[in-house]
């Protein structure tokens, strides 16, 4: 029989798949998302600590999450008063990008990134150039196909161009994280609470398979109608809700939140 930590890591993994994959699209390589990890890891630890009226002590920390005690420290620190314990994950597309927007070899009269030509033997000024200073590892094809695939650069006849800042986010885009965040996050704690068994929230699902992808459509259209009608049941109870609270509790007795929501996703499956 496997160990309950095995089937769960296997099971987190699969769905971490998409999140890996939105932070590959968006720029982010495997070391910045290791790294940022460890506060997590040491938040969630002390939370457990918590839970269990336990002393949060960083040895404590550091036997519940398997992050070094240096860094449970560090971590543990106002963040002006942290010292780095190992250098910054590189992201090597940000850094063609940063060098480009402030190298004079690659800006023009009025210092601006200027349009950038391939060249095999990494003639100073290139692309090549640019990309081979930054890492050899790589070569300068790859971090150029990287590179358009991230919408920072855009070939044409005359070489190669920098578009605008590079991997700065729209304030859509941003907001949309947040949204984006605060949804899957939400869900994902409803649905770890259930299968830990301390809770009993609402997380359910329709599934079908060996259908066509015009009934796939069909679906969608349904679900996104069934959600009109809960969205107006719940939110008028949400309404309710929240106005007799605030008329009959006082501010401490007002300290829960709820989220209630639905997904609709649909691929063709291998």
């Amino acid at each position: 029989m496997r160990a309950k930590g095995a089937i769960v890591l296997d099971h987190v993994l699969r769905v971490m798949r998409p999140l890996v994959r939105l932070l590959i699209r968006s720029g982010v390589p495997y070391p910045a998302l290791a790294n940022a990890l460890k506060s997590v890891f040491v938040e969630a630890a002390r939370a457990e600590l918590a839970d269990r009226s336990m002393a949060q002590t960083d040895s404590a920390v550091t036997l519940l999450s398997g992050v070094h005690r240096r860094d449970v420290r560090n971590l543990g620190r106002p963040a002006s008063s942290r010292k780095a314990t190992a250098e910054p994950p590189r992201s090597l597309p940000a850094e063609v990008i940063a060098r480009w927007m402030s190298d004079p070899a690659f800006l023009d009269a009025d210092r601006a990134p200027r349009l950038l030509t391939r060249s095999s033997e990494g003639a100073a000024g290139s692309f090549d150039a640019l990309a081979q200073g930054i890492s050899r590892d790589i070569r300068p094809r790859a971090m150029l196909d990287e590179l358009v695939r991230l919408g920072a650069v855009r070939e044409e006849d005359g070489g190669i161009r920098l578009l605008g800042a590079g991997f700065a986010p729209s304030k859509d885009f941003e907001e949309m994280s947040r949204l984006f965040a605060d949804n899957v996050g939400d869900h994902a704690a409803a649905a770890v609470a259930n299968l830990q068994g301390g809770r009993n929230f609402l997380e359910q699902s329709v599934f079908v398979d060996e259908i066509t992808e015009q009934s796939a459509a069909r679906l969608q259209k349904v679900s996104v109608q069934a959600w009109k009608e809960a969205f107006k049941t719940v939110m008028q109870e949400a309404q309710a809700r929240f106005d007799d609270d605030g008329a009959s509790a006082d501010a401490e007795g007002r300290r829960h939140r709820a989220r209630f929501g639905v997904y609709f996703y649909t691929e063709r499956e291998d």
